[in-house]
C-alpha cells in the first residue's frame, strides 16, 4: 500500500513538472508559428528573390535542431518509441538531460515549418521527467518503467489539452495493460499535468467547432468506405514514413546536419508557396473545422504536399512527432471525400463535409498508430464535439480493420524495431 501511494505522488509531482514545460512549449511554438507566417508575408512583399528567405530560415533551424540532435542523439524523432521500448524493458530510461534537448530542438525544427508534431517532445519530455522523478523516489524498477509512460501520456494530454485522450494513449498505445495501479498513476498525471498547462495556455479545446447535428444514421455506410479508404491512405503513409527514413538514411556520405539543412531548405520553398503546408498542421485544421471553404484543387493540392512533406521532415531526424500531421491530413482528406462525393451526386452530401472531416482525423490517427480508442477520445476532446460519435465509431472500425487485413504493422512498432536494430548495428 505504501508502495502505491509512493507512486501516485511520484506521478502527481512529476506531472506538475510536465505540466508547465509542456505549456511552455507549446506557448513557444504558438509564437514561432506567427512569427513564420508573418515573416513568409512580408518575403512576398520584398523586391528581388524574397523567397529565398524562408528557404534560409527553415534551414539554420533544421540546422541548428540536428546539432541538438548531435549533442542528445535521443531527442531525434519523436520519441514515442523509445518511451514503449524502455516499458518493455528493451531500452534504458531516458536522462533528464533529454528534457532541454528536447524542448530547443523541438522549438527550432517545429518552430522553423518542419512538418512534425508537438506531441513527440512532449511525450519524451514527459517520460524524461517521469525517469528521473522515480529515480528520486527510489520506486522499483516496474513501477519506473511504468511512470515514465504515465508521464508520456501527461505529455500527450498537454499537447492536445486532452486529459483522458492523454491517458488512454499510455494505456493503450504504451502499456497495452490496464492494471490498478498503472490506470490510478496515469490519471493522477495527467489530471495534474493538463490543470498546469492551462495556467500557461488557458481552458479551450485545441479547436474551435461549431455546434453540429449528429448526420442521419442513412449516412452510415458512406462513412464506413471512407473508413475503409482511410485505412488504405494510413497504411500507405506509413511506408512513406518508413521509405524515407530507408532513402535519407542511405545517404552516408552526406552528414546528417547537411541533410536536415537542405530537407529544412525544401520545406522553407514549400513555406514561401503557401504557408499552410508546413508546420504542424493546427491553423490548417482550424480552418477547415471553422467553417473556411477551399476549392477542391487547393485541398487536394495541400494533401498531397503535406503527405509527403510530413514524412520528408521527419527523415530530418530532429525532434518532433507525428500525431499532429496526421490530424490535418485526416482534415483535409475528409473534405476532399465529401467535396469528391458531391461532384458525382450534387448536393447530395455537402452538409457532411464537417463531420467527414472530424471522422477523418479519428480515423486517419487509428489507422497509422493501430489506437482507436486513444483516437476516438482524443479528437472528441480536441473539438468538444459528441454529435459525431457514431459515424466516428463507424469510420475509426472500418480504418483499423482494413489496416490489420493488409498486416501493416503501427507506426510506432515499425520505428521500435528500427530503434532496435539501429542500437544492436551500433554495438
Amino acid at each position: 500500500m505504501q508502495g502505491a501511494v509512493l507512486v501516485c505522488v511520484t506521478a502527481m509531482a512529476a506531472g506538475v513538472v510536465i505540466g508547465f514545460v509542456g505549456g511552455a512549449f507549446r506557448w513557444c511554438l504558438q509564437k514561432a508559428e506567427v512569427l513564420r507566417i508573418d515573416f513568409v508575408d512580408w518575403t512576398h512583399r520584398l523586391a528581388g528573390p524574397g523567397w529565398l528567405l524562408p528557404i534560409a530560415a527553415a534551414a539554420a533551424g533544421a540546422t541548428l535542431a540536428a546539432l541538438v540532435v548531435r549533442w542528445m542523439p535521443l531527442a531525434a524523432g519523436s520519441g514515442i518509441q523509445h518511451v514503449e521500448a524502455v516499458f518493455k524493458g528493451h531500452a534504458r530510461s531516458p536522462q533528464f538531460r533529454l528534457l532541454p534537448a528536447k524542448f530547443v530542438g523541438g522549438v527550432l525544427a517545429i518552430g522553423s515549418g518542419l512538418v512534425l508534431g508537438r506531441e513527440g517532445p512532449t511525450v519524451h519530455m514527459g517520460a524524461a521527467i517521469g525517469a528521473e522523478a522515480a529515480r528520486r523516489a527510489r520506486v522499483p524498477d516496474s513501477d519506473a518503467r511504468m511512470l515514465q509512460s504515465a508521464l508520456g501520456g501527461a505529455g500527450l494530454a498537454v499537447a492536445f489539452n486532452a486529459p483522458i485522450g492523454g491517458a488512454l494513449f499510455t494505456l493503450e498505445e504504451v502499456a497495452k495493460s490496464f492494471r490498478l495501479l498503472t490506470v490510478l498513476a496515469t490519471i493522477l498525471a495527467t489530471a495534474t499535468a493538463v490543470g498546469c498547462s492551462r495556467l500557461v495556455i488557458g481552458d479551450q479545446p485545441d479547436f474551435d467547432v461549431a455546434a453540429l447535428e449528429s448526420p442521419s444514421l442513412s449516412w452510415l455506410p458512406l462513412f464506413i468506405v471512407f473508413g475503409l479508404l482511410t485505412g488504405v491512405l494510413g497504411v500507405l503513409y506509413n511506408r512513406v514514413v518508413l521509405g524515407f527514413l530507408d532513402r535519407v538514411g542511405a545517404v552516408r556520405r552526406v552528414p546528417t546536419i547537411v541533410k536536415a539543412a537542405v530537407i529544412g531548405a525544401i520545406i522553407g520553398f514549400v513555406a514561401f508557396v503557401d504557408p499552410l503546408a508546413v508546420g504542424g498542421g493546427d491553423t490548417l485544421t482550424q480552418m477547415l473545422l471553422g467553417g473556411d471553404s477551399l476549392v477542391l484543387p487547393v485541398v487536394a493540392g495541400l494533401l498531397v504536399l503535406r503527405f509527403f512533406a510530413g514524412p520528408l521532415s521527419y527523415a530530418a531526424a530532429v525532434p518532433g512527432g507525428l500525431f499532429a500531421p496526421l490530424l490535418a491530413l485526416g482534415t483535409l482528406w475528409g473534405v476532399l471525400f465529401v467535396g469528391g462525393f458531391d461532384a458525382v451526386w450534387p448536393g447530395s452530401a455537402s452538409s457532411l463535409a464537417l463531420p467527414m472531416a472530424i471522422v477523418g482525423m479519428a480515423a486517419f490517427f487509428a489507422a497509422t498508430v493501430r489506437a482507436p480508442l486513444t483516437a476516438l477520445v482524443l479528437v472528441i476532446e480536441m473539438t468538444a464535439t459528441t454529435t459525431v460519435a457514431v459515424p466516428m465509431l463507424g469510420g475509426v472500425a472500418a480504418a483499423v480493420l482494413v489496416a490489420e487485413l493488409l498486416r501493416a504493422p503501427p507506426i510506432y512498432d515499425s520505428l521500435r524495431e528500427r530503434m532496435a536494430t539501429d542500437r544492436d548495428g551500433a554495438a
